[in-house]
């Protein structure tokens, strides 16, 4: 049994990564602000941005490996100058008590926004479907700052990698359980929304990914964190897109700027490729809205026509 500290183990995606490394069979830690009933977990309150205060839990918690998931999770929720601040003093914070205790490895939430879609000024991928070799473009505080993050991770592993290994994913727009019932999804509307306005997914590129899936690949990179270049980045997406129609028309019509490119996919394929964490870590994401929404809430015809066109960037997790 491993000791794995989670921080931001009591938000959407969280939950589902505490939950997976449970069921897994490890002893789980939970550093949030806040504490939540059921979670499979000890959990301990504590402000990751007190670096003193984070050394000392994380020297009492002693743990084997250290999943980093805390974060502002929403572009625009702050000034940008504040978001990046945050989330870049969290990662030290995180890094440095993670080594101080001793922890043998260290795996770091980004984000695809890192791709740069969405940019007001414009935006058009290199190619289809995106990778983890495609250059990144922030446009933001948020997508700025998890590229800060990621360069920051490079750094550790040519500073620490000699004791300890890192990792970093991209996990697409996260759908937690309660979702695929009805509940409201980070942006306040429904996943069965997303579907019958496609408009509301076409932000994101119509990507997105099962809370649970994002569990168990946590657990995957903690397995094999030693067989894998140390420092890895991985896209993590389920394996089509969030489009009730072929991926590469819906691209077209919603998002002409991705139209060169397009036709590169076919049927329902997603735009963002988990190749990687699949040939590596023999990952492979097992739930689709195909799967997992309430049929009940299944439109019977979405609207291909949605008036309202793509003008954000969403966040993929809190």
């Amino acid at each position: 049994m491993s000791r794995i500290l989670v921080t931001g183990g009591a938000g959407r995606l969280g939950r589902s990564v505490v939950s997976a490394l449970a069921e897994a069979g490890n002893e789980v830690v939970s550093i949030d602000r806040v504490r939540i009933d059921g979670l499979p977990a000890r959990q301990i309150e504590t402000d990751l941005l007190d670096t003193s205060a984070t050394r000392t839990a994380f020297a009492e918690i002693a743990p084997d490996a250290v999943v980093h998931l805390a974060a502002i999770a929403v572009p625009g929720s702050l000034p940008d100058a504040d978001i990046f601040d945050v989330n870049t003093r969290l990662l030290w914070s995180v890094l440095e008590a993670s080594l101080a205790a001793g922890a043998g490895a260290l795996l770091v939430a980004s984000s695809p926004t890192v791709i740069g879609y969405g940019a007001p000024s414009g935006w058009q991928p290199a190619y289809l479907p995106l990778d983890e070799a495609h250059p990144v473009a922030p446009w933001n505080g948020y997508s700025a700052s998890k590229v800060a993050i990621e360069e920051i991770i490079r750094m550790a592993v040519r500073r620490d990698g000699h004791r300890a290994r890192f990792g970093v994913f991209r996990p697409c727009y996260v759908i937690a359980p309660e979702e695929w019932e009805g509940a409201p999804t980070q942006q306040g509307h429904t996943v069965a929304e997303r579907l019958a306005r496609p408009a509301l997914s076409a932000v994101a590129l119509f990507n997105y990914l099962d809370a649970r899936d994002a569990g168990d690949f946590v657990v995957a990179w903690l397995a094999r964190a030693t067989e894998v270049p140390n420092g890895e980045v991985f896209f993590v997406a389920a394996p089509d897109a969030l489009v009730d129609a072929p991926t590469p028309d819906a691209l077209r019509e919603l998002v002409p700027e991705t139209a060169a490119a397009a036709s590169a996919l076919s049927g329902s394929d997603p735009v963002f490729s988990s190749a990687r964490a699949e040939r590596l870590l023999s990952w492979r994401a097992r739930r689709t809205w195909r799967t997992e929404l309430r049929r009940d809430s299944v439109p019977s015809a979405a609207s291909h026509t949605d008036p309202i066109r793509p003008h954000a960037q969403e966040a993929p997790h809190a």
